[in-house]
């Protein structure tokens, strides 16, 4: 499956590449959309990235889990708009430096996101992932370890959107992989042009081990169409989930490539 993933990846850059450099259905410029980013909830947005825009989306968590304190950063995805409806992802490997324990960086993931909304008023896309094992030893999973995610999100009103996600994931733990089901449901309030809050629920149900609840809450400021910072906190509902986290973070996105 590892194979699969990295060999669709390389053939959407392939075709993509060529695509960017034809002139040939050249257009008048238009109106660049405002900035949509997957952080900070757990919710993914529903919409891939502009076509030849990069996305740089960047943040720091301090996280406390088991008693045990972690801050976690920089929490980097880049995001490339490849196609009109498909993008490539990279998660840059995190640096996690524990209270207690062994600092250092975690592992990479690849990726490619594909749009499929709007369907009946819904926006759809799925991401196919992988992640690579180049963390520390004491961090990394020590394995190649895919996932998929399909999130959605549909506008109630001019104000209020609903979004969730429905995700398979299978990190390895203790040399083999422990499949794990997540789901979460999302309430956004728009109060100005610029500023919106959310609150969201997410469950994480692995094969082996209990079940992880948790609440969740954030906002979101766009400093300008192509710029935003976030604030988010979040509370464990169950005794797997962390007990508690609270995070900021800043992310834009540019034109690299003609359109």
């Amino acid at each position: 499956m590892a194979k699969s993933i990295l060999l669709a990846c390389m053939m959407i850059v392939t075709g993509s590449l060529a695509a960017l450099g034809d002139d040939s259905n050249a257009q008048a410029p238009i109106a660049p959309a405002p900035i949509a980013t997957d952080r900070p909830s757990l919710t993914d947005s529903s919409i891939v990235v502009p076509l030849g825009s990069l996305q740089a989306e960047n943040g720091f968590a301090d996280i406390l889990s088991q008693g045990q304190w972690t801050l976690d950063g920089p929490e980097t995805l880049l995001r490339f708009g490849v196609l009109s409806k498909t993008e490539l992802r990279l998660t840059v490997p995190d640096y996690f430096e524990p209270a207690h324990g062994t600092t250092g960086f975690g592992d990479l993931a690849v990726g490619v996101k594909q749009q499929l909304g709007p369907v009946s008023g819904f926006d759809v896309s799925v991401v196919v992932s992988l992640s690579v094992p180049t963390g520390a030893r004491a961090i990394s999973s020590h394995g190649y370890d895919p996932s998929v995610q399909v999130p959605w999100s549909r506008a109630l009103s001019s104000k209020w959107t609903a979004a969730g996600m429905l995700s398979m994931y299978w990190p390895t733990e203790n040399g083999r992989h422990n499949l794990t089901g997540q789901t979460t449901f999302l309430i956004d309030r728009q109060f100005t042009k610029r500023w919106d809050v959310f609150a969201e629920y997410g469950g994480n149900f692995p094969e082996r081990g209990g079940p992880s609840h948790l609440a969740h809450f954030g906002t979101t400021w766009k400093l300008t169409p192509r710029q935003q910072i976030d604030l988010h906190v979040g509370v464990g509902l169950s005794s797997a989930a962390p007990d508690r986290f609270i995070g900021v973070g800043y992310s834009f996105r540019f034109q690299a490539a003609r359109r």
